[in-house]
């Protein structure tokens, strides 16, 4: 999970919050100086952006979720209104692979107290990205890119639960992880979470 595609997908989810400033894809959409933003300003069919969105999560949870993108103006747009409690966003496309999320609330609100550096809630959550993820650091939270020391991994398509420390110890917790079976990510910090890959 990296934290600026996180960041930005917490910001949007969040009640009609603006999404976060220094965002990639916030940057991308108000500067056109950008490399990504000729492409980002080109707003694709709102059926590409759902279709992306529910990519996210698995069908019976993807069908039935809100799907929700930011607009050219920065501001959050509700593509469709869901009934199962999860909400799903569509890819980032100033970031390098897909990176489609969708969460339940007990995720988006340990996520917003991961953006707002709060003590997370202590209830169980789930977010799936399905169709990938982009890279993150394994144990600095709030890391923006990869340094020799803060064990930058890769990830592919996977599931993370949030909110469950007592489940973690039966996971490694190593700095540098087997990122094909579940490990634990964030270690050691108030954010530690469960990282389950599918593929």
């Amino acid at each position: 999970m990296h934290p600026k595609i996180c960041a930005l997908g917490l910001a949007i989810l969040a009640s009609g919050a603006p999404p976060v400033g220094g965002s990639a894809w916030a940057q991308a959409k108000h500067d056109t100086s950008h490399p990504a933003a000729s492409a980002t300003l080109k707003a694709p069919a709102d059926s590409s952006l759902i279709a992306s969105a529910m990519s996210a999560a698995p069908p019976a949870v993807g069908r039935n979720a809100t799907i929700v993108t930011m607009g050219a103006d920065g501001q959050m747009r509700t593509l469709r209104t869901g009934s199962n409690g999860f909400t799903c966003m569509p890819d980032n496309p100033t970031t390098p692979g897909p990176d489609p999320m969708c969460m339940d609330p007990n995720a988006t609100e340990w996520g917003m107290a991961w953006m707002q550096h709060k003590p997370p809630p202590q209830k169980v959550g789930v977010m799936y990205m399905l169709a990938g993820g982009t890279d993150a650091s394994n144990t600095d939270p709030y890391a923006e890119k990869p340094t020799a020391e803060n064990h930058w991994v890769k990830t592919g398509p996977h599931i993370m639960v949030v909110g469950a420390p007592d489940m973690l110890t039966q996971y490694p917790a190593k700095p540098d992880p087997d990122t094909t079976q579940p490990y634990v990510m964030w270690a050691g910090t108030p954010y530690a979470h469960l990282m389950m890959p599918v593929r």
